[in-house]
């Protein structure tokens, strides 16, 4: 009895450990059968609304619930690792993740490393200032540009002869330099943007430009997803007429 009272006890301790570490998943999905297939996707968890850490320390935002609900259109799982933005696409071409889904931008540059599926958002550069600054379209090329690493903003901004383009890990860090004075401007995604315009008050847009890609998309390793990138393609239309979409952009206050 004294054996078997020790190995139900063993089971319970071994079984419990397994509840713990299920919930320690930053996975947004439950977990995966042994039958289902689990595709390990990249995400900058610091560009609010589309990805970030949220109270619970898991990683959420529009992009991780469109995942999700992708997921379960096409019968895959998606487990989400959090990854600096410029450590993205060499993670991917590494094979440290399959794929990119953070607010990512398909541009004719990094088509010549990873294939997109079609764009799921479409956006623009915005321009942000403090109140009372100098600073106009017609000065910016004197000026000191706070961007994101690896973004198309910040290619946007080296482009501009005569400005200083002063890059960051994460755009947040940007808009407290630019508060602090530290910068003269912070080059950002609109939808982004508009987000820490809410939230500071003392700044403001002074211009917003066409960001020059077709728009936010899913990244995939060259030619070694087709067939998966077109069953998200048509995932992504029949969750846009379904009316899935539009809750979800709804909830993260981008319609």
């Amino acid at each position: 009895m004294k054996k078997l009272f020790a190995f139900l006890v063993a089971a319970l301790f071994f079984a419990g450990c397994g509840d713990s570490a299920d919930k320690s998943s930053n996975a947004k999905a439950s977990a995966p059968s042994s039958s289902e297939q689990v595709f390990k996707v990249g995400a900058s968890a610091d560009y609010p609304p589309f990805e970030f850490i949220d109270d619970k320390n898991k990683i959420t935002g529009f992009d991780i619930d469109l995942l999700e609900a992708i997921g379960n259109k096409i019968g895959v799982k998606f487990e989400v690792q959090n990854i600096s933005f410029d450590g993205l696409i060499p993670a991917l071409k590494t094979g440290k993740i399959d794929a990119i889904m953070s607010a990512m931008s398909a541009t004719e540059d990094r088509r010549k490393s990873v294939d997109f599926t079609k764009p799921y958002y479409s956006t623009e550069n915005l321009f942000i200032r403090k109140k009372g600054s100098d600073v106009n379209d017609s000065n910016i090329g004197s000026k000191q540009i706070g961007v994101q690493l690896g973004t198309v903003q910040e290619i946007a901004a080296r482009a501009i002869t005569g400005a200083k383009v002063v890059p960051a890990e994460a755009i947040g860090s940007s808009i407290l330099a630019l508060k602090a004075g530290k910068i003269d401007i912070v080059l950002v995604d609109s939808s982004i943007g508009y987000g820490y315009l809410k939230q500071n008050p003392d700044l403001e847009e002074f211009l917003k430009l066409p960001d020059g890609s077709e728009g936010f998309s899913i990244a995939f390793d060259k030619d070694k997803h087709v067939d998966l990138i077109g069953k998200i393609n048509m995932a992504i239309d029949e969750l846009k007429k379904d009316g899935t979409f539009d809750k979800i952009l709804q909830k993260y206050d981008l319609k």
